[in-house]
């Protein structure tokens, strides 16, 4: 076997698993809906269970909309008649993965569900199978053939699986209104959860705000601007922003005018800054100064009174970036 044919093979396998995924997408339906509908609806939890690679995928679909604010737990068929049933109350939704939609196994387990008054939803290649006639719901997860040459290992059938339990919980993340912030609560260690928790309000700096008046010039600016990182603040008599004047603003100034000190503020500032207020993620912050080419920006109340300043290399330090 040459390289080329290896490197064929495993084309061969992703091109198999690509189109399988696009026929599982062609598929989704009102069956897809009404499986989000009945769990959106639900009071308790996703029970979801399989044997098997099904149990695999099945661990890693409780796993995902769990940490997408759809709490879930795994339940492997044969631990449940040995205690683990006890976890499953009638208010929960059960999703149950089998291929063939026969297995002994799964079959036992929704026998036990529907005596408990569970929801159940079937997750299957076999819309025909017992697994589907006896479920409330059915997703199908027909794939025409395993990327294994054999047609015998798991292989297109899980990936359309997963990627199954992957769109519901994303249809429910988005049904619910699981927003970034409430992400970042569920993942609160390493680098994501810093990143998704930090808001404007932990890092600007609120100490000696560079403010000007609107009636001070050039010369107020400067001092300012060298003592305050590059930044000066114009506000009007209510406090509210007139502009901002950086050190960009300074040097453009320098190359036509001489003696810049007293010329007025009103005539170099920028009147239209991008601002930021206390109460927003540190990311949205980031993306704005990214796109506009800005290292500093106001940071206002509600009321759009200054109430600090934010840095980009503050934003930096915090792990923001």
């Amino acid at each position: 076997m040459t390289r080329q044919d290896i490197v064929d093979r495993g084309r061969r396998v992703v091109r198999m698993e690509t189109d399988a995924l696009a026929e599982a997408e062609r598929r989704i339906g009102d069956d897809f809906a009404r499986a989000v509908e009945t769990i959106a609806r639900s009071t308790g939890r996703v029970i979801v269970s399989g044997v098997g690679k099904s149990g695999l995928v099945g661990r890693k679909i409780a796993a995902t909309l769990t940490s997408t604010g759809t709490p879930a737990n795994f339940l492997h068929p044969a631990d449940s008649v040995h205690g683990d049933l006890g976890m499953v109350g009638a208010s929960d939704v059960a999703i149950l993965i089998s291929k063939s939609g026969e297995s002994s196994e799964v079959l036992g387990l929704l026998d036990h569900l529907k005596r408990l008054g569970v929801c159940t939803i079937a997750l299957t290649s076999n819309v025909k199978s017992a697994l589907a006639r006896h479920s409330d719901v059915t997703l199908d997860a027909w794939v025409k053939e395993e990327a294994c040459p054999h047609d015998l290992a798991p292989t297109t059938s899980t990936t359309v699986a997963l990627a199954i339990g992957d769109a519901l919980a994303i249809a429910l993340l988005e049904e619910k209104g699981f927003n970034a912030a409430d992400f970042a609560r569920l993942h609160p260690g390493g680098a994501l959860g810093r990143r998704l928790l930090t808001r404007v309000s932990d890092v600007m700096i609120t100490d000696k705000v560079p403010v000007l008046s609107a009636t001070a010039t050039m010369r107020e600016a400067v001092v300012l601007l060298a003592e305050r990182r590059g930044i000066a603040i114009v506000t009007e008599t209510d406090g509210a922003v007139a502009g901002v004047i950086t050190t960009g603003d300074l040097s453009r100034l320098m190359e036509h005018e001489e003696n810049v000190f007293p010329i007025p503020v009103r005539k170099v500032m920028n009147t239209r800054p991008k601002t930021a207020r206390a109460d927003e993620l540190g990311s949205a912050v980031v993306y704005r100064m990214e796109t506009h080419g800005i290292i500093s920006m106001p940071v206002l109340d509600e009321a759009g009174s200054v109430v600090g300043v934010i840095h980009l290399h503050d934003l930096m330090r915090a792990g923001v970036i």
